[in-house]
C-alpha cells in the first residue's frame, strides 16, 4: 500500500467545523484511511499555515469553451449564442476542443477543483484530456436537434447514448457519463421519449439546462399548459440520480417535484447574472430538500471556472432572492461547492473523512484577504480565492503542488489554446 499524508494544516470537517489534524490517503484505492491524528504515509504533503477541504466540485460546464473566453460579451442568451457562440463551435475540430479542455483543465487544478460535470461534443477528446490531468469528471454529449432534419437529430442522440456506454468508467473510474439533451427547447420530445429509456436500461443518468431564461419556460406554458418540469417528468427525464442545470425560473410545483423525484440543481450564479437570466429560488430549493451544487457554466459566459468565485456569487444573489441576509449562508454555498456537487455528479466525495474519495484542494491561508482567522468557513464562502489553493489532490494523487500542475504543462496548453482559439474564430468569420 502506498500511502501519502497531508500534514500541518487544518481540516474542515464534514460538521462544518475547522479543526488541526491531518489526512492520511491510500493511493491504491484512492480513499481517504484516516483523519485527525494519523500515521505517516510513504509521502508527505505540507499544509502548514493551510486549510484543507474536499476538493471543490465544478457541476456543470462546457470546458472546451475556455477557447471563446471574450469572444463575446454583454448580449442576452440568445443572440450571444445564435450570432457568436454556435457560429464559433461549429467550425471547432477536435484538436480544438481538446486544447481548450486541456487549458480549462489547468484552470481548474489551479482552483483546487477536483471534478466535473460537462456537455460537450467531441467527448473522447474532454475524456482524454481529463485522463491525463488526473482529475473526475462526469462527460456527455450535448444532443441538439433544432434545426436539423430526422436522420441529424436521430444521429446526434444515438451519439450522446454511445458516449455515455463507452466511456462510463474509463480513467480508471474518474470518468462517469450521463445523456445530456441540451434543454427541453432544443430537443424532439419524440426523440426524448425513445432515447431515454435506452439511457435508463443502460444506467445512465440524465442532464440538461432547464429553466434558465424565461423564453424557455413561456413556449413550454403557451403550448403544453404545463411548466416545463412538469413536462420533463412527463418525458421521463426527472428521475433520481439526473439533475438539471440552472433552475433559475422553477415556481413551487417544481421546486417541489425536484424535490419528491430526488432531482437535484447545478445552480450557476454567475453565468445568470452575466446573461441577465435571473436569480435561482436556492435558498427555497434547499428549504425544499433539493440537493444543489455550484457550476461556473463556459468559461465565455462567466469568464472564469473558478467554484470559490460561484460561492461568493451564489451567497449574495441567494440573499437578494430571499430578501433575506441570513439565506444561502456561508456553509451552505461551502456545501454546495464540495458534498452537493460531488453527489450530483455520483461521486463519493465531498467530505473529509475515512472511505471517502480521498479528492482535496488545500488552501494557504497566509494571505492578507483571510486574515484574520475569525471564520474559516466564512472566509471559505466571502474571502477565498482560486489563487489561494497551494495544492490540488485526486485519489491521494498530488496534480498540483505549491501552484505547479504536475500533470499538465501550463504554458504549453496556454500556448496551443491560443493558437487554436484564434485558427477557429478565423475559421467562422
Amino acid at each position: 500500500m502506498s500511502t501519502l499524508q497531508i500534514a500541518g494544516g487544518r481540516l474542515l470537517r464534514p460538521d462544518g467545523t475547522v479543526a488541526e489534524g491531518d489526512l492520511l490517503a491510500d493511493r491504491e484505492t484512492g480513499r481517504l484511511l484516516e483523519v485527525g491524528e494519523t500515521a505517516a504515509g510513504d509521502e508527505t504533503l505540507d499544509a502548514d499555515g493551510c486549510l484543507a477541504v474536499p476538493g471543490f466540485v465544478n457541476a456543470h460546464c462546457h470546458v472546451p469553451m475556455t477557447l471563446l473566453r471574450g469572444h463575446a460579451d454583454d448580449k442576452p442568451l440568445d443572440a450571444w449564442l445564435q450570432e457568436d457562440v454556435w457560429p464559433v463551435e461549429s467550425a471547432l475540430t477536435p484538436e480544438d476542443v481538446r486544447a481548450g479542455a486541456r487549458l480549462g483543465l489547468v484552470e481548474m487544478l489551479k482552483n483546487g477543483v477536483t471534478a466535473f460535470a460537462d456537455m460537450y461534443f467531441h467527448v473522447p477528446e474532454v475524456a482524454a484530456a481529463v485522463e491525463e490531468a488526473g482529475v473526475r469528471a462526469l462527460l456527455g454529449h450535448g444532443v441538439v436537434t433544432v434545426g436539423k432534419d430526422d436522420a441529424g437529430a436521430r444521429a446526434d442522440f444515438e451519439e450522446s447514448l454511445a458516449v455515455a456506454r463507452e466511456l462510463d468508467g474509463a480513467a480508471d473510474g474518474r470518468i462517469r457519463t450521463a445523456l445530456m439533451p441540451h434543454s427541453l427547447t432544443t430537443v424532439a420530445p419524440d426523440l426524448v421519449e425513445e432515447f431515454v429509456p435506452r439511457a435508463r436500461e443502460a444506467g445512465v443518468p440524465v442532464h440538461y439546462h432547464a429553466n434558465e431564461t424565461v423564453d424557455e419556460v413561456d413556449p413550454i406554458v403557451d403550448e403544453r399548459g404545463v411548466r416545463p418540469l412538469e413536462f420533463a417528468a412527463d418525458l421521463g427525464m426527472l428521475e433520481p440520480g439526473d439533475f438539471v442545470a440552472h433552475g433559475v425560473h422553477v415556481d413551487g410545483t417544481e421546486i417541489e417535484l425536484l424535490a419528491d423525484r430526488d432531482v437535484g440543481v447545478a445552480h450557476c450564479p454567475a453565468s445568470n447574472m452575466k446573461l441577465a437570466s435571473g436569480i435561482a429560488p436556492t435558498q427555497r430549493l434547499l428549504d425544499a430538500g433539493v440537493t444543489v451544487g455550484l457550476g461556473t457554466d463556459g468559461a465565455a459566459s462567466n469568464n472564469d471556472l473558478d467554484v470559490l468565485d460561484e460561492a461568493r456569487d451564489a451567497a449574495m444573489v441567494g440573499k437578494l432572492a430571499a430578501e433575506d441576509a441570513a439565506a444561502v449562508a456561508a456553509p451552505t454555498v461551502v456545501r454546495a461547492a464540495t458534498a452537493g456537487g460531488a453527489d450530483l455528479l455520483g461521486f463519493d466525495a465531498g467530505r473529509l473523512e475515512p472511505g471517502r474519495l480521498a479528492d482535496v484542494a488545500v488552501l494557504d491561508l497566509e494571505a492578507p484577504h483571510l486574515t484574520p482567522a475569525n471564520d474559516l468557513v466564512s472566509h471559505l464562502a466571502y474571502a477565498a480565492r482560486g489563487s489561494d489553493v497551494r495544492h490540488t489532490v485526486v485519489g491521494g494523487e498530488v496534480l498540483m503542488r505549491d501552484r505547479e500542475v504536475l500533470t499538465l504543462a501550463e504554458g504549453a496548453v496556454r500556448r496551443e489554446a491560443e493558437r487554436h482559439a484564434r485558427a477557429a474564430i478565423e475559421r467562422a468569420a
